[in-house]
């Protein structure tokens, strides 16, 4: 007959701490690489906030829900189209805002500007601002009538070949939006309404935003005839 031979008290010792060993091991490897991602996550917040994108984003956010706002307390025969617009528009930033890191749905009004002619917003320019769209650079433009004195700038979402959108301006308007930080300019239509000033539509932003940034704080907007 065979005997099973039973482990001494020492030994079943032995493996139970060497089991809780493991396992403790294993949790605190969880542990950390759990804090690990938690820290990136983060950081990849904090770093966007910082840069602007998340204040940028959720005030393109604020601008088109405040829109969509107006066109259904005042519709007129093309409202639904423009709602189902900004609704597009809206869903796309709220995607943005969740690529960056910034709190999904969070939304920012544009400040009220009143229209004031003469004088720049935040400053002067450092330089020639070079526009890219056959504006003031080297002379070839006249200066305009500046209008929505200390506005921000942001994106409207839409895509489409540079174009401006706004709330006080007609379709066919020229406007000239000069980034103050980086003295880069666009000079372009407007073809469509917004709940903001000015709106730049992608293609218009890309041309005098900062690398990383969905919003120019300090922006000169001038009415070009």
């Amino acid at each position: 007959m065979s005997r099973r031979r039973s482990l001494g008290t020492k030994k079943k010792i032995a493996l139970l701490v060497g089991a809780a060993t493991m396992a403790g091991g294993g949790a605190f490897v969880m542990a950390n690489a759990s804090n690990a991602a938690q820290t990136t996550e983060d950081a990849r917040t904090k770093a966007a906030q910082d840069s602007g994108v998340c204040q940028g984003l959720a005030t393109a956010l604020g601008n088109n829900q405040r829109f969509i706002e107006g066109q259904r307390a005042d519709p007129d025969a093309q409202s639904q189209a423009r709602i189902e617009n900004r609704e597009a528009v809206v869903a796309e930033i709220e995607r943005q805002q969740a690529a960056s890191g910034c709190a999904v749905g969070e939304s920012a009004q544009d400040s009220p500007a009143g229209d004031r002619a003469g004088g720049q917003a935040g400053g002067q320019v450092d330089g020639p601002a070079g526009d890219q769209t056959g504006g003031r650079a080297g002379g070839a433009g006249q200066a305009g009538e500046q209008v929505c004195a200390g506005a921000t700038v942001t994106l409207s979402g839409e895509g489409g070949a540079p174009a401006a959108s706004s709330d006080r301006f007609p379709v066919g308007t020229r406007l000239r939006v000069t980034n103050l930080d980086n003295a880069k300019s666009t000079t372009v239509e407007v073809n469509s309404v917004s709940g903001s000033c000015a709106l730049l539509n992608n293609a218009a932003f890309e041309q005098v935003r900062e690398e990383g940034k969905f919003l120019i704080r300090r922006a000169l907007i001038e009415k070009v005839d």
